[in-house]
């Protein structure tokens, strides 16, 4: 192999691996190789544990697993042979009898180092310590003359490894990593990736997936930094990329002489593709042939059918409105123009006759009693199953469609509404949800399937939300305002304020006892909620696991 003098011609991979799918996983290198070969290429490197998908969680405490990950890794490791670009590749790795999460260094036929991460992460989404061991502080790799300090990924935010790295004579810091989206995350990751390189001096390449995987979102957005902290190189968020970029060693700092950089989307386009991708692989990835959900005419299943439109296309969306007493003519209207204005297929199914039977058969042990929650849950659950129906006749997965809001307070029915396979708003509250429905009416967001203009018609954003299970029946009814609810909701869930801090912020004291009760009895109920899409900093289930049985109660 030639060696690295003074220019490095440097790939970065960002791809949209596919958890498990190894033989797809590694076609994908295969292909990005020759890709990268043809942009003139020496070293390509990808994101962390391609091979196997990230994060595979205790899929990797399966030996057959592992041994497959390896196998993989050194069928391309021989491919290097042919005199093309060497590969960074992320891995699964037993060294010893200890697994590590690795990455190797492929060239000349060959795996020539490996490394180990360091740091593992064991907050929010991220449980590594559970099943990979920690490897040694790294030393860095000799690639072809050139010392490279691979930190992977959470290596980078500490700065033990890094400065490791650059004590025992790294050059450059090339980071693979599995980062996942949540708002602003992109703002945060320049923040901290440019503290390592003022500590260590050295220029930093971060190369990121780009996918759903179940709950999570990989949104790309791969980056360099040059030394005197000059960003160079900015890839695309949620969109696959592979870029060749050309390094020069000058007064013995490398510089990046030929970066591009795309400008990043703002807040409410971002959180719109992060639903629309992580739907769209969640139905792709698990063999699903479309989506099928509810369309009331209210704000939430609208967005959700137009994301579901913009993820998979009109073609494999269907929409059902399922209108009983108590649903408003406007609803009716409402539904039917959305459905139109996506070219969804869309149809009525009226659910008295499902309803009266119940009633019937609980006439004997209701006789006598007053409506109450019972009955309007008997809409619900009807709306549930007859959907669940459809969507195993057909095959198309059941959307869902409840937003942070509900999902918080408890506001949903239990095998009614909460029925499905996914939900692409589960982590955005009601007041986002409206933003972002006023958003995508004026935008067309990239490879969007849906149509321009507006798919959200007007009426729906603006009118009084209502779940429509009573007569005249609002949201606000029972629950505060959605900008005071959610604001309280924001303070208990993602900073985990106390009541006291709360009420400083304006907020009646009372009303904020009365939302964390809500939200803490809520808890059996999510724990049986579909997945969906995280977009904040704290969704629940991954990043916030509280106790279904809990007693406690914050006193001001």
């Amino acid at each position: 192999m030639t060696a690295i003098s003074d220019t490095l011609r440097l790939a970065l991979v960002q791809l949209n691996p596919t958890l498990g799918d190894l033989s797809g996983n590694a076609g994908k290198l295969r292909a990005a190789r020759a890709t990268a070969a043809g942009q003139g290429a020496d070293l390509l490197v990808t994101s962390e544990l391609f091979i196997s998908g990230y994060p595979p969680e205790d899929l990797v405490l399966k030996p057959a697993f592992v041994r497959a990950c390896r196998q993989h890794v050194e069928d391309l490791a021989k491919e290097t042979a042919d005199g093309g670009p060497a590969m960074l590749v992320g891995t699964p790795w037993l060294i010893g009898d200890k697994l590590h999460n690795v990455v190797c260094l492929l060239d000349d036929g060959e795996v020539q180092a490996v490394r180990a991460k360091v740091d593992l992460p064991n907050y929010g989404p991220f449980d590594e310590k559970r099943v990979f061991v920690p490897g040694p502080l790294p030393g860095p790799i000799d690639f072809r003359g050139l010392r490279i300090g691979v930190p992977i990924c959470e290596d980078t935010w500490n700065d033990e490894v890094c400065e490791c790295l650059a004590e025992t004579g790294a050059e450059i810091l090339l980071v693979p990593n599995g980062s996942p989206y949540w708002a602003d995350k992109a703002d945060e990751r320049i923040q901290v990736m440019v503290a390592r390189v003022v500590e260590t001096g050295l220029p930093l390449v971060y190369v990121n997936q780009v996918c759903g995987q179940d709950e999570l979102v990989f949104d790309g957005g791969s980056f360099a930094l040059e030394a005197d902290r000059t960003l160079s190189v900015q890839m695309p968020q949620f969109q696959e990329q592979i870029a060749t970029f050309t390094w020069k060693r000058e007064d013995e700092t490398w510089k990046c002489v030929d970066g591009t950089r795309t400008e990043l989307p703002g807040r409410a386009e971002a959180q719109w593709r992060a639903c629309v991708m992580g739907l769209r692989d969640y139905v792709n990835k698990n063999g699903f042939p479309g989506v099928i959900l509810g369309l009331s005419g209210g704000i939430d299943s609208a967005i959700c059918a137009a994301m579901a439109v913009d993820a998979l296309g009109a073609d494999k969306v269907r929409c059902v409105m399922l209108p009983y007493h108590y649903t408003a003519s406007e609803s009716l209207e409402d539904a039917a123009a959305c459905a139109r204005a996506l070219g969804v297929a869309y149809d009525v199914v009226p659910i008295e006759p499902a309803v009266s039977g119940f009633e019937e058969v609980l006439k004997p042990l209701f006789d006598g009693l007053a409506s109450n929650v019972a009955e309007e849950n008997v809409q619900a659950r009807t709306r549930g199953v007859i959907l669940m129906a459809i969507s195993n006749k057909f095959g198309p997965m059941l959307v869902t469609t409840g937003n942070k809001s509900e999902m918080s307070v408890g506001y949903a029915t239990l095998y009614g509404d909460m029925n499905g396979g996914f939900n692409p708003i589960k982590d955005i509250y009601k007041t986002e949800v409206f933003k972002l429905a006023a958003w995508r009416n004026g935008h067309l967001p990239p490879d969007a399937l849906g149509p321009e203009g507006v798919v959200i018609p007007e009426r729906i954003i603006t009118k009084p939300p209502s779940a429509e299970l009573r007569p005249d029946q609002k949201d606000q009814d029972s629950l505060p305002p959605y900008d005071v609810l959610d604001d309280i909701l924001e303070c208990l869930v993602e900073r985990e304020m106390s009541v006291s801090q709360i009420e400083e912020r304006g907020h009646d004291a009372e009303l904020i006892n009365r939302i964390q009760n809500l939200l803490y009895v809520a808890e059996y109920k999510r724990r049986q909620a579909p997945p969906g899409v995280k977009v904040t900093s704290r969704n629940f289930g991954r990043d916030r696991r509280y106790p279904i049985t809990n007693r406690f109660r914050d006193k001001r």
